[in-house]
Protein backbone atom coordinates (compact mmCIF):
# COMPACT_ATOMS: atom_id res chain seq x y z
CA UNK A 1 0.00 0.00 0.00
CA UNK A 2 1.05 3.61 -0.81
CA UNK A 3 1.91 6.21 1.56
CA UNK A 4 -0.24 9.42 0.95
CA UNK A 5 0.02 12.92 2.52
CA UNK A 6 2.31 12.95 5.59
CA UNK A 7 -0.71 13.51 8.35
CA UNK A 8 1.32 13.66 11.50
CA UNK A 9 5.02 13.99 12.52
CA UNK A 10 5.41 13.18 15.77
CA UNK A 11 8.52 12.06 18.50
CA UNK A 12 8.75 8.79 17.29
CA UNK A 13 6.59 7.91 14.50
CA UNK A 14 4.66 9.30 11.98
CA UNK A 15 1.03 8.73 10.30
CA UNK A 16 0.49 9.08 6.73
CA UNK A 17 -2.68 9.12 4.63
CA UNK A 18 -4.02 6.10 2.41
CA UNK A 19 -6.61 5.84 -0.60
CA UNK A 20 -8.74 4.85 2.64
CA UNK A 21 -10.21 7.34 4.46
CA UNK A 22 -10.63 5.61 7.43
CA UNK A 23 -7.15 3.26 7.25
CA UNK A 24 -3.69 5.23 8.16
CA UNK A 25 -0.22 4.10 7.59
CA UNK A 26 1.87 4.40 11.24
CA UNK A 27 5.90 4.74 10.74
CA UNK A 28 8.36 4.09 13.13
CA UNK A 29 11.26 6.90 12.97
CA UNK A 30 15.01 5.78 14.54
CA UNK A 31 14.30 8.79 17.25
CA UNK A 32 14.71 8.65 20.81
CA UNK A 33 13.45 11.73 23.12
CA UNK A 34 13.34 12.23 26.70
CA UNK A 35 12.96 15.21 28.93
CA UNK A 36 10.05 16.78 27.19
CA UNK A 37 12.03 16.75 23.76
CA UNK A 38 15.11 17.92 25.66
CA UNK A 39 17.42 15.14 25.05
CA UNK A 40 16.99 14.11 21.35
CA UNK A 41 19.39 11.08 19.58
CA UNK A 42 18.56 8.56 16.30
CA UNK A 43 19.53 5.08 17.03
CA UNK A 44 19.71 2.93 13.82
CA UNK A 45 17.39 0.17 13.59
CA UNK A 46 15.52 1.52 16.83
CA UNK A 47 12.32 1.86 14.49
CA UNK A 48 12.58 -2.02 13.42
CA UNK A 49 12.83 -3.08 17.00
CA UNK A 50 10.18 -1.31 18.32
CA UNK A 51 7.99 -2.06 15.44
CA UNK A 52 8.62 -5.86 15.79
CA UNK A 53 8.26 -5.92 19.44
CA UNK A 54 4.83 -3.56 19.50
CA UNK A 55 3.33 -5.76 17.09
CA UNK A 56 3.85 -9.18 19.22
CA UNK A 57 2.58 -7.24 22.10
CA UNK A 58 -0.29 -5.98 19.82
CA UNK A 59 -1.11 -9.89 18.57
CA UNK A 60 -1.12 -11.00 22.31
CA UNK A 61 -3.37 -8.69 23.17
CA UNK A 62 -5.89 -9.04 19.90
CA UNK A 63 -5.56 -12.67 20.92
CA UNK A 64 -6.71 -11.84 24.41
CA UNK A 65 -9.84 -9.75 23.50
CA UNK A 66 -8.53 -6.29 23.75
CA UNK A 67 -9.38 -3.89 20.47
CA UNK A 68 -6.56 -2.34 18.71
CA UNK A 69 -5.85 0.16 15.75
CA UNK A 70 -3.98 -2.65 14.49
CA UNK A 71 -4.78 -3.75 10.61
CA UNK A 72 -1.67 -5.31 9.76
CA UNK A 73 1.81 -5.04 9.24
CA UNK A 74 3.21 -3.60 5.94
CA UNK A 75 7.21 -4.26 6.40
CA UNK A 76 9.62 -3.77 8.74
CA UNK A 77 8.80 0.29 10.10
CA UNK A 78 5.04 0.24 8.95
CA UNK A 79 1.95 -0.47 10.31
CA UNK A 80 -1.58 0.08 8.37
CA UNK A 81 -4.25 0.96 11.24
CA UNK A 82 -7.24 2.31 11.51
CA UNK A 83 -7.74 6.07 11.52
CA UNK A 84 -9.11 6.98 14.81
CA UNK A 85 -8.83 10.46 16.94
CA UNK A 86 -6.49 10.23 19.99
CA UNK A 87 -7.98 11.44 22.88
CA UNK A 88 -5.26 13.48 24.35
CA UNK A 89 -4.42 12.02 27.64
CA UNK A 90 -1.66 9.34 28.36
CA UNK A 91 -2.74 6.89 30.18
CA UNK A 92 -0.66 5.49 32.77
CA UNK A 93 -0.23 2.40 35.34
CA UNK A 94 1.96 1.80 37.69
CA UNK A 95 2.86 -2.08 39.60
CA UNK A 96 6.30 -0.54 40.99
CA UNK A 97 6.98 2.42 42.50
CA UNK A 98 9.84 4.67 40.12
CA UNK A 99 10.36 7.48 38.53
CA UNK A 100 8.10 10.85 38.40
CA UNK A 101 5.89 8.89 41.00
CA UNK A 102 8.94 9.13 43.46
CA UNK A 103 10.03 12.08 42.59
CA UNK A 104 6.62 13.38 43.08
CA UNK A 105 5.69 11.80 46.58
CA UNK A 106 8.86 11.57 48.14
CA UNK A 107 7.96 7.07 48.07
CA UNK A 108 11.21 4.99 47.49
CA UNK A 109 11.90 3.11 44.45
CA UNK A 110 11.15 -0.16 44.01
CA UNK A 111 8.01 -0.52 46.10
CA UNK A 112 5.82 -3.04 45.13
CA UNK A 113 2.24 -2.05 45.12
CA UNK A 114 -0.55 -4.28 46.31
CA UNK A 115 -2.85 -2.74 43.54
CA UNK A 116 -1.41 -0.90 40.25
CA UNK A 117 -2.16 2.68 40.31
CA UNK A 118 -3.89 4.35 37.67
CA UNK A 119 -3.19 7.52 36.56
CA UNK A 120 -3.85 10.17 33.54
CA UNK A 121 -1.86 13.16 32.11
CA UNK A 122 -3.03 16.01 29.43
CA UNK A 123 -1.43 15.08 26.60
CA UNK A 124 0.04 18.39 25.52
CA UNK A 125 3.66 19.45 25.24
CA UNK A 126 3.50 23.45 26.57
CA UNK A 127 2.22 22.51 29.42
CA UNK A 128 4.40 19.14 29.55
CA UNK A 129 1.76 16.90 30.11
CA UNK A 130 0.26 17.59 33.39
CA UNK A 131 -1.16 15.35 35.62
CA UNK A 132 -4.97 15.01 35.84
CA UNK A 133 -7.59 13.31 37.01
CA UNK A 134 -10.99 12.42 35.58
CA UNK A 135 -13.22 15.19 36.66
CA UNK A 136 -10.60 17.39 34.88
CA UNK A 137 -10.36 15.21 31.88
CA UNK A 138 -14.51 15.81 31.69
CA UNK A 139 -14.34 19.55 32.57
CA UNK A 140 -11.95 20.24 29.55
CA UNK A 141 -14.03 17.96 27.34
CA UNK A 142 -10.99 15.55 26.58
CA UNK A 143 -13.44 12.46 27.05
CA UNK A 144 -16.68 12.20 28.44
CA UNK A 145 -17.08 10.10 31.73
CA UNK A 146 -18.42 7.11 30.37
CA UNK A 147 -14.90 6.84 27.97
CA UNK A 148 -13.01 7.64 30.64
CA UNK A 149 -14.59 4.72 32.28
CA UNK A 150 -14.34 2.34 29.35
CA UNK A 151 -10.57 2.99 28.88
CA UNK A 152 -9.69 2.56 32.53
CA UNK A 153 -11.85 -0.82 32.41
CA UNK A 154 -9.66 -1.51 29.43
CA UNK A 155 -5.87 -0.54 30.63
CA UNK A 156 -6.48 -2.10 33.69
CA UNK A 157 -7.09 -5.72 31.78
CA UNK A 158 -4.15 -4.68 29.80
CA UNK A 159 -2.19 -4.42 32.77
CA UNK A 160 -2.90 -7.89 34.33
CA UNK A 161 -2.02 -9.43 30.14
CA UNK A 162 1.32 -7.52 29.94
CA UNK A 163 2.31 -8.62 33.62
CA UNK A 164 1.90 -12.05 32.60
CA UNK A 165 3.49 -11.58 29.17
CA UNK A 166 6.43 -10.39 30.73
CA UNK A 167 6.87 -12.54 33.48
CA UNK A 168 7.29 -15.52 31.01
CA UNK A 169 10.72 -13.77 30.30
CA UNK A 170 11.50 -12.98 33.41
CA UNK A 171 10.57 -9.56 33.42
CA UNK A 172 8.53 -7.32 35.36
CA UNK A 173 6.37 -5.15 33.94
CA UNK A 174 7.36 -1.71 36.18
CA UNK A 175 4.52 0.66 34.54
CA UNK A 176 3.46 1.96 30.78
CA UNK A 177 1.70 4.72 29.37
CA UNK A 178 -0.28 3.58 26.65
CA UNK A 179 -3.09 5.81 24.19
CA UNK A 180 -6.49 5.43 22.96
CA UNK A 181 -8.11 6.13 20.05
CA UNK A 182 -11.58 6.58 18.91
CA UNK A 183 -13.24 5.53 15.26
CA UNK A 184 -15.62 7.63 13.08
CA UNK A 185 -18.07 5.57 14.71
CA UNK A 186 -17.07 5.87 18.20
CA UNK A 187 -15.40 2.57 18.85
CA UNK A 188 -12.66 3.00 21.30
CA UNK A 189 -9.39 1.21 20.39
CA UNK A 190 -6.04 0.80 21.82
CA UNK A 191 -3.63 2.75 19.78
CA UNK A 192 -0.32 4.01 19.22
CA UNK A 193 2.50 1.56 20.45
CA UNK A 194 3.91 -0.81 23.53
CA UNK A 195 7.46 -1.25 23.47
CA UNK A 196 10.71 -0.28 25.82
CA UNK A 197 10.09 3.18 25.08
CA UNK A 198 6.11 3.20 26.54
CA UNK A 199 7.34 0.48 29.30
CA UNK A 200 9.94 0.27 32.25
CA UNK A 201 10.98 -3.69 32.72
CA UNK A 202 12.84 -4.52 34.92
CA UNK A 203 14.87 -8.00 35.45
CA UNK A 204 13.10 -10.59 37.45
CA UNK A 205 16.15 -11.19 38.93
CA UNK A 206 18.55 -8.93 38.87
CA UNK A 207 16.18 -5.41 38.76
CA UNK A 208 18.14 -4.52 35.62
CA UNK A 209 16.35 -2.12 33.40
CA UNK A 210 15.67 -3.29 30.28
CA UNK A 211 13.49 0.12 28.87
CA UNK A 212 14.28 3.64 27.72
CA UNK A 213 15.61 4.55 30.97
CA UNK A 214 18.83 3.31 29.58
CA UNK A 215 18.79 6.54 27.52
CA UNK A 216 16.68 8.61 30.23
CA UNK A 217 19.83 7.98 32.69
CA UNK A 218 22.45 7.51 29.95
CA UNK A 219 23.32 4.07 31.51
CA UNK A 220 23.34 1.67 28.75
CA UNK A 221 23.08 0.84 25.11
CA UNK A 222 19.84 1.22 23.68
CA UNK A 223 19.64 -0.96 20.39
CA UNK A 224 21.47 -3.72 22.40
CA UNK A 225 18.63 -3.19 25.61
CA UNK A 226 16.05 -3.39 23.09
CA UNK A 227 17.87 -6.38 21.33
CA UNK A 228 18.00 -8.35 24.41
CA UNK A 229 14.09 -7.47 24.82
CA UNK A 230 13.36 -8.73 21.91
CA UNK A 231 15.66 -11.69 21.87
CA UNK A 232 14.03 -12.79 25.63
CA UNK A 233 10.23 -12.54 23.80
CA UNK A 234 11.09 -14.55 20.51
CA UNK A 235 12.83 -17.90 23.10
CA UNK A 236 9.11 -19.12 22.77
Amino acid sequence: MEKGQLLYDGKAKQVYATDKPDEVIMHYKDDATAGDGAKHEQFSGKGVLNHTISGIIFDMLKEAGIKTHLIEKLNDRDDLVKKVKIFPLEVIVRNITTGSFCRRTGCPEGLVLDEPIFEISYKNDEYHDPLINEDHAVAMKLCTREEYATIKQETLKINELLKQFFLAFNLKLVDFKIEFGKTEDGEILLADEISPDSCRLWDVDTNKKYDKDVFRQSTGDLIETYKAVLARMQKK
